[in-house]
C-alpha cells in the first residue's frame, strides 16, 4: 500500500514539475507586455478634433452676425485690467479706447507695452485682434499678458465688434460667401451632359 501510495505521489510530483516547465519555457515565446499602439486603425475614420469636420463660419461672418451688446458683457473678462472709456488711465493693462486701427504696441499715453508686442509691427485689424483675443502668447511670445485667450470664435467676434464702437468705427467686413447647395450636384450633371453631346455625333455617324 505504502509502495502503491508513494508511486502515485512521485508520478504527480512529476506531472508537476512538467507542468511548470511548459509555463517557463513558454513565457520565453510568448509576451503579454501592453502594445504601443492599442488596436487597429480604420481607414476613413478621423481621430477626435482632426480634420474634415465642419469648422464653422469665419472671422468675417462672425463680424458680420456679431452682438455688440454681448462682446459688452464678454469685456467684463477684461475689465479688471484695462479701462476703455475715453481718456481714462491705463491700469495693469493699456486704456483701450480706439483701439481697433491702431498700431500694435505704441501709444497708450506711453503705456510700458512689452518688447515682444513692441516690435509685432502692423496695426490691431480685425484679424490681427482675434488672434491676440485667442491666445496672447501666441500672438506676441514673451508678451506680459498673462490672459490665456477666449477660445469661443463667437465671443471674440462679440468683443471685437463692441470694441470696435470704443472710439474706432471702422466698417465691418461682409460675411463670407456660401456656395448655393445646388452648385455642386450641379457641376456633375453638366459634366454628363457635356459628354453626351460629344458622342452623339460620334454615334450618329456610325449609324
Amino acid at each position: 500500500m505504502g509502495d502503491r501510495f508513494n508511486t502515485v505521489a512521485g508520478w504527480a510530483l512529476f506531472a508537476g514539475i512538467i507542468a511548470l516547465g511548459g509555463a517557463i519555457v513558454s513565457s520565453k515565446y510568448y509576451h503579454s507586455e501592453r502594445p504601443e499602439k492599442m488596436g487597429y486603425a480604420i481607414e476613413g475614420v478621423e481621430a477626435e478634433g482632426e480634420g474634415g469636420g465642419d469648422k464653422g463660419p469665419g472671422l468675417n461672418t462672425l463680424l458680420a452676425q456679431a452682438d455688440v451688446a454681448a462682446g459688452e458683457k464678454v469685456f467684463a473678462k477684461c475689465a479688471a485690467c484695462h479701462t476703455v472709456n475715453q481718456g481714462g488711465a491705463n491700469g495693469i493693462g493699456p486704456n483701450l479706447y480706439g483701439t481697433v486701427g491702431e498700431e500694435i504696441g505704441h501709444g497708450k499715453a506711453g503705456f510700458a507695452f512689452s518688447d515682444a508686442l513692441k516690435s509685432k509691427g502692423g496695426t490691431w485689424t480685425f484679424e490681427a485682434m482675434d488672434h491676440w483675443l485667442t491666445s496672447p502668447r501666441e500672438f506676441a511670445p514673451g508678451t506680459k499678458m498673462t490672459f490665456a485667450g477666449l477660445g469661443n470664435p463667437a465671443d471674440r467676434a462679440n468683443l471685437i465688434a463692441w470694441l470696435n464702437t470704443q472710439g474706432s468705427n471702422l466698417p465691418l467686413p461682409a460675411a463670407d460667401a456660401v456656395p448655393a447647395a445646388g452648385d455642386n450636384a450641379a457641376a456633375p450633371a453638366e459634366g454628363a451632359n457635356a459628354a453626351n453631346a460629344a458622342q452623339a455625333p460620334a454615334a450618329n455617324a456610325a449609324e
